[in-house]
């Protein structure tokens, strides 16, 4: 799950997502805000402009107004009435219909729940319109010819706006609930806290299916470049097609695989003609050299150094015949006869040659076949492959140990394993002992007289008959070889095919 995270496309989502949300909030933020002052300067504004219509509607005719006419309870007077709190509930008053009258008829026009009332400064009548509640809306004294803006709480605990002014006549406020105002903003909140999730999960999978769709091309290139190797550089990737980042990079790729199989053919070719010119050499020197270890005339001291050099000649030409054998094989020069191969019968020879081997260091050679296997394989490169492998056991087996040759039916294979009882060799390196001149301890492996090539050359025998081979091993507890070989069915022992 970590490393699914550390990727590039989740990545791309991740950071994707992130500059989302945080755009959703900055603009959430932001426009919270915004509305927020706006419906506070817009009301502000509004219940201004309310005192001041009022004041000066009042303003010009406010002296002439006087509570004189009486009205009785019963008859149907307009909402908007006055209140005398020198005069028992029952009984109203009512002030000059040209004033009031209007005074009702805006704010009935009026969408707003705005709440007016008017104090009388000569009488101390106060004036409410149809709109206010029982509470008085005085907030202190009113501004003489300028708007005060006054933000008060009711005995219901409900907060209001008030707006203030005055003349020489009346005082005038105007108010507006803020429940009002802030049930607008509370709408505003819930609308971001549903669409900001929302908004996230659509980035979510938004950013996730553009990072797949654009790095889906990528995925490809590397499955298909993994399938590149030093064996069949002349694959190349097929070309996208467009020229973006993806088909620049396929190009390159190709470009580079290109002048990778230009420098392994050189490789190759200089590994072939350098074999083939050390050849000669080599072969004029060793026979140089045995020529003057069989003349009598020899002195001993001569003689030691002669048999060192020719051990050594004999190492070299042996580690020459190897890579030129691989070179050629590189190059695809070799060539295999495939026919019936005895299978029993080749390892029984084989079992007999290592005998010999053996002996020298006093090692006990097992030999277990259950049945009689034939293949079809080349019997040369065979017989080459299994001797590698018993040599190698054998090299790395000390004095009085076992070596094991096997040979076993398993399904449609033919298994021949070689155990030995040596060294063993470490887990950490059972994978780069295919590897040409690859040698797990060196300074004993040149004791020993070992090339490291004799397992690289065995894994290429096998690769050629489509077998394959692994190693079981461990320090201190030996190692076996098991190669695995197809075992041909009836019909396919009537084609021999030659490689």
């Amino acid at each position: 799950m970590f490393n699914q995270l550390k990727s590039i496309r989740s990545k791309l989502t991740i950071w994707y997502s992130f500059i989302v949300l945080s755009t959703l909030v900055a603009f959430g933020l932001i426009a919270y805000t915004s509305t927020r002052d706006q419906l506070s300067n817009n009301l502000d504004r509004s219940l201004a402009n309310e005192v001041r219509w009022v004041n000066n509607f009042i303003k010009p005719i406010a002296s002439r107004v006087k509570p004189s006419k009486r009205f009785s309870s019963k008859k149907k007077v307009s909402p908007l009435v006055v209140l005398s709190p020198q005069k028992e509930s029952s009984e109203f008053a009512t002030a000059d219909d040209e004033i009031w009258a209007q005074i009702h008829e805006h704010a009935l026009l009026n969408p707003k729940k705005t709440m007016i009332e008017v104090t009388d400064l000569k009488g101390g009548i106060v004036f409410r319109s149809y709109s206010v509640t029982e509470e008085s809306l005085m907030v202190g004294e009113a501004a003489l010819n300028s708007v005060k803006l006054t933000t008060i709480r009711s005995s219901k605990g409900e907060e209001l706006r008030v707006a203030s002014t005055s003349n020489e006549n009346v005082r005038i406020y105007a108010a507006y609930p803020l429940s009002e105002l802030n049930d607008v903003l509370e709408n505003l909140f819930s609308i971001f806290l549903i669409l900001i999730p929302g908004a996230m999960i659509v980035s979510i999978g938004g950013g996730w299916l553009l990072a797949y769709t654009s790095l889906r091309p990528v995925d490809l290139v590397t499955r298909q470049a993994r399938g590149i190797t030093a064996h069949n550089l002349g694959q190349q990737l097929p070309p996208r097609g467009v020229n973006d980042e993806i088909g620049r990079l396929i190009l390159t790729f190709n470009d580079m695989i290109v002048r990778l199989r230009h420098s392994f053919e050189h490789t190759k070719q200089f590994s072939l003609d350098a074999s083939h010119e050390l050849r000669t050499p080599l072969t004029i020197m060793r026979g140089e050299v045995e020529i003057a270890l069989r003349n009598p005339q020899t002195p001993e001291a001569a003689r030691v150094i002669l048999s060192s050099n020719l051990e050594e000649i004999v190492r070299l030409s042996a580690i020459i015949d190897g890579l030129l054998m691989l070179s050629r094989a590189d190059l695809g020069q070799d060539v295999m006869l495939f026919e019936e191969v005895d299978l029993q019968k080749l390892v029984e020879e084989l079992f007999e040659d290592s005998e010999i081997l053996a002996n020298k260091k006093r090692i006990v050679m097992e030999l277990a076949i259950k049945e009689r296997l034939t293949i079809i394989g080349d019997a040369g490169r065979l017989r080459q492959l299994f001797l590698n492998l018993i040599d190698n056991a054998v090299k790395y087996t000390p004095e009085g140990g076992r070596v094991r040759l096997s040979l076993v039916r398993d399904d449609a294979c033919a298994k021949v394993s070689v155990s030995d009882s040596g060294v063993g060799i470490p887990h950490e390196e059972q994978d780069k002992i295919f590897d040409r001149f690859y040698r797990v301890d060196k300074a004993r492996s040149r004791e020993l007289g070992g090339s490291g090539l004799g397992l690289s050359i065995a894994k290429w025998i096998v690769d050629k008959h489509r077998g394959r081979i692994d190693v079981v091993s461990s320090p201190g507890n030996g190692s076996t070889f098991t190669v695995s070989l197809p075992c041909p069915s009836q019909r396919e022992k009537g084609s021999h095919p030659t490689k």
